[in-house]
């Protein structure tokens, strides 16, 4: 490939005067372009080529057609994008070009202009895949990925098996408690997938009125109920190209899950009122904060939807049993509401971490959120002090005991005074015993061998 070239294509045609039209279009607009006449004459140069971005082939041809063309280099090199050219306008068709690998396709007759627009985007849509491999080697041994922040060892399971999950064409399963940030895992996973290019469409099924699901999944044609004044296209098509992310899909109701159902398999919608329907290229992601086995036993969600979304499940751990991490939000989430309002970040004194790893976090990161926040927006000083504290937390971390000890006139024992420090210590950690180990300012193995030599079970906490 020339330097000055957009790109070396491979343009394969068993028409002399097709193939000859479209590689002097391709030539004058920039790339570099090899014809061949058949798909075998294909194969070989693809087997011998190393400087491929693209291969545009027709549908149709003697010997190996275009769909076989597909398979046979995928076999040779599965990275190469595939663009299908076909006479047939069938949707059925272009499934299964999509099905075999093609990145996208062609319907002939078709104009130029339609044809340098797929190549465009064919080709933008691998220098994203590659700048997105790039991007996820830099940020390996990172403790932060797409805004998720955590350095556990179950935050660092989690971003490997994002960054392991993302490429894929895979339904995603999110599960976990309300406020683990089950958003933010839908959108790290477009952001370092190939789709990255395309639009990231969220829905809430618990938000939305039952009575308007349907058309906000669906979008609806003029006049197709009472007050459809004009079409609207619905999440579906708005999410075509990228990602679709449902948010409490257990919300949704039983009979909107079949028509779900049927659009994940068949990848095409008809809006409300239409009498066509249309081709799908999404992908779907969901979350859910309750248990949807239950959900199905008690036959409020279809299971063959559950199994149809849950190809790959992710599970968020809640923030009580990562306290560890729980320095490292504070300090990223007060760098964000300082931003927010316009000041210099506030540095927590350690007394705050110390109470903010204590508290049990219900609401989650969200919690944590809410709470730094109101911290920032209140506090008085330049640092973040325990009277910034909201009061609950405060309180609590009070009525706990400092761990400050006086020595009574009768003496005391000072190995139960030890054992109760490291109590106090599992207690603030919920039984984790890295952050234990730092509360006590001693070594992770050493205080593994007092847990043992007082008898101390971690896991009654």
């Amino acid at each position: 490939m020339s330097p000055e070239s957009k790109g070396s294509l491979l343009v394969v045609d068993d028409e002399a005067n097709q193939l000859e039209m479209l590689a002097r279009l391709l030539r004058r607009s920039g790339y570099s372009v090899v014809a061949a006449e058949s798909g075998s004459e294909a194969l070989d140069i693809v087997r011998g080529a190393r400087n491929l971005d693209l291969l545009v082939t027709d549908q149709q041809m003697p010997g190996i057609d275009g769909l076989d063309l597909i398979d046979a280099v995928h076999s040779e090199r599965p990275g190469l994008p595939i663009v299908l050219v076909t006479a047939y306008a069938s949707v059925s068709k272009a499934v299964e070009a999509m099905r075999r690998g093609a990145s996208d396709y062609l319907t002939k007759p078709f104009e130029r202009a339609d044809l340098l627009r797929v190549i465009e985007r064919v080709l933008e849509h691998r220098r994203l895949e590659h700048e997105i491999a790039s991007l996820r080697a830099a940020l390996a041994g990172r403790h932060r990925l797409c805004g998720i922040v955590g350095k556990s060892p179950a935050m660092q399971e989690l971003f490997s098996l994002i960054e392991r999950v993302a490429p894929s064409q895979a339904s995603v399963l999110i599960r976990g408690e309300s406020g683990t940030g089950k958003e933010l895992v839908a959108r790290a996973l477009h952001a370092l997938s190939p789709r990255a290019s395309g639009p990231f469409v969220g829905l809430n099924c618990a938000a939305i009125p039952e009575n308007l699901l349907e058309s906000e999944f669906f979008g609806h044609e003029r006049g197709a109920f009472t007050g459809a004044d004009a079409a609207r296209p619905g999440r579906f098509e708005q999410a075509d190209g990228g990602t679709l992310f449902l948010d409490e899909i257990g919300a949704m109701r039983v009979d909107l899950q079949s028509k779900l159902l049927r659009v994940i398999q068949e990848r095409e919608i008809s809006r409300l009122g239409a009498t066509t329907s249309r081709p799908l290229d999404l992908r779907i992601l969901a979350a859910t904060s309750e248990k949807l086995e239950d959900a199905i036993g008690d036959r409020r969600f279809r299971e063959d939807l559950f199994y149809r979304l849950n190809v790959v499940a992710v599970v968020l751990p809640p923030l009580r049993d990562r306290p560890e991490d729980i320095p490292l939000l504070a300090e990223h989430l007060c760098e964000r509401a300082s931003e927010r309002l316009g000041r210099d970040p506030l540095p927590l004194e350690p007394g705050v971490l110390d109470r903010l790893i204590a508290h049990s976090w219900p609401g989650n990161v969200r919690e944590l959120e809410n709470c730094i926040e109101r911290m920032v927006v209140l506090a008085r000083g330049e640092r973040l002090e325990n009277g910034d504290l909201p009061e609950s937390i405060r309180d609590r971390s009070n009525a706990e005991g400092s761990g400050d000890v006086s020595l009574p006139a009768e003496g005391l024992s000072l190995e139960a005074v030890e054992r109760s420090l490291i109590l106090q210590a599992l207690r603030r950690t919920r039984g984790a015993l890295a952050p234990a180990a730092r509360l006590l300012d001693i070594s992770y193995k050493t205080l593994q061998y007092r847990l043992r030599k007082f008898g101390i079970d971690r896991e009654r906490f």
